[in-house]
């Protein structure tokens, strides 16, 4: 068993508690996440005239939790802000089960926007506060390593979750299912205070490291980012990725209510969907994301997913169907979850502890949904100016081709910081007691 698992990750005697529990961690908020997500999806596809304006109510509601986000992290530490992020997230499923269960059926429509948007909020929260954690906790060096295997913990976690809510959303119905999701944010709440303390000491400096509130100012996540050329080029790759992101998804949710003509028959086919994706997701990542990215480096895996949207938009200009789009999706969403989140987070360590997480919490929360705010509206227009959904695949490859180019450039980017922050970090401080003869 040693053998074989030194074969999928390579693991230091030191790190193994951290790794573990970082698996678990993933694997616990994933599955929470999944059991709820082809819920949200099949009342998207349900509430398709309405869908633009719940995007634009979803970032409304994002500009004030990034706020608040902001507000406690800058008071607390991150052993204290993580439980208390995952009980909110647990008080307001809490409140949605209530009202599913309780409410008249006449208000079921809007209880169901409302999922809607607070489920699109608090998933972009729920992986950019689990991220942020691991970043400040591992080194440029132990995230090629161990990211990988990290990230097989969730998708084994997607995998539970979305089977799950496939095979007993029939039994239980979708409010039932809110309790198991609470149950899975309880207890990854609860891991946080399993991790090592002194596990980031051994590799980061005393500053680095501290469990003191983290500080600084409630805007510094978005000032930080105006002012470097490097941060601006990681908040428009989340731009470009959300943006195309939503525009498949408009696609999706079209050809599946052409298709399917029930909201359960539309959850089942959403839930069997992240089954396959995530299937295919935790192969990549237990035999190829380590991998390639110690053999390739960060750029390689970094342009996957452009690469395989540019593809796979192509094919939907060629033959636009539902099958072609099932394909287009788990081929694109594996990429982005085996290859471009791991190489994604690789990005972020070599910024200040403060911009792990406020630069972080804006690009993996705002940016996010303001990158489908443009997918949503431009996509409603195309369709405004009577282009079908052929026509709007091909429009969108020109846009995956910039993509491609800003991810290659981001690669070579964080390559340059790196090797400076290591050339930093091995010059002794001016300070310093000098070493004994």
């Amino acid at each position: 068993m040693k053998k074989l698992f030194a074969k999928i990750v390579e693991v230091k005697p030191n790190e193994i508690r951290a790794l573990w529990l970082g698996f678990f961690f993933h694997f616990l908020i994933l599955t929470g996440y999944y059991i709820t997500k082809p819920i949200r999806d099949s009342i998207g596809a349900s509430n398709i005239e309405a869908l633009p304006w719940m995007f634009t109510a979803t970032l409304v509601a994002m500009l004030a939790a990034n706020a608040a986000f902001a507000a406690s992290v800058a008071r607390m530490s991150r052993r204290k802000f993580i439980p208390f992020a995952y009980g909110f997230f647990i008080v307001v499923f809490v409140l949605f089960f209530i009202a599913m269960r309780s409410r008249p059926a006449v208000e079921q429509i809007w209880i169901g926007r409302g999922f809607f948007v607070w489920v699109s909020v608090f998933n972009l929260f729920n992986t950019a506060i689990f991220w942020a954690f691991m970043t400040d906790l591992f080194t440029v060096e132990q995230g090629k390593r161990l990211y990988g295997f990290i990230a097989v913990g969730g998708t084994l976690g997607a995998i539970l979750g979305a089977y799950i809510t496939k095979h007993y959303v029939r039994e239980i119905g979708p409010a039932n299912l809110l309790v198991i999701a609470a149950a899975m944010f309880a207890i990854a709440g609860f891991l946080v205070r399993f991790f090592p303390h002194g596990f980031a000491k051994q590799h980061k400096a005393p500053a680095a490291t501290s469990e003191e509130p983290i500080g600084g100012s409630v805007w510094a996540g978005i000032t930080h980012i105006c002012r470097s050329p490097y941060l601006m080029g990681l908040a428009a790759s989340i731009l470009l990725y959300t943006t195309t992101s939503t525009w498949a998804y408009f696609q999706q949710s079209d050809l599946a209510r052409e298709v399917l003509k029930t909201s359960t028959a539309r959850t089942e086919f959403f839930g069997t969907l992240e089954i396959w994706v995530n299937s295919i997701t935790v192969l990549i990542q237990i035999f190829l994301t380590g991998r390639l990215l110690k053999w390739f480096g960060v750029a390689f895996t970094l342009v996957s997913l452009p690469f395989l949207s540019m593809v796979g938009f192509a094919a939907m200009g060629i033959a636009a169907s539902l099958a072609v789009l099932a394909v287009f999706q788990v081929a694109r969403r594996a990429a982005a979850y085996a290859l471009m989140r791991p190489s994604r987070e690789i990005l972020f360590t070599v910024l200040k502890r403060e911009d792990k997480y406020k630069v972080k919490s804006v690009t993996d929360t705002l940016g996010y949904r303001t990158g489908d705010q443009l997918g949503a509206w431009s996509y409603h227009g195309l369709q405004g100016l009577s282009l079908d959904l052929n026509t709007i695949s091909w429009i969108a490859v020109p846009i995956t081709v910039g993509w491609c180019a800003l991810s290659i450039w981001l690669a070579r980017k964080q390559r340059t910081l790196a090797i400076a922050q290591q050339r930093d970090e091995s010059v002794p401080s001016a300070n310093a007691a000098p070493e004994p003869a």
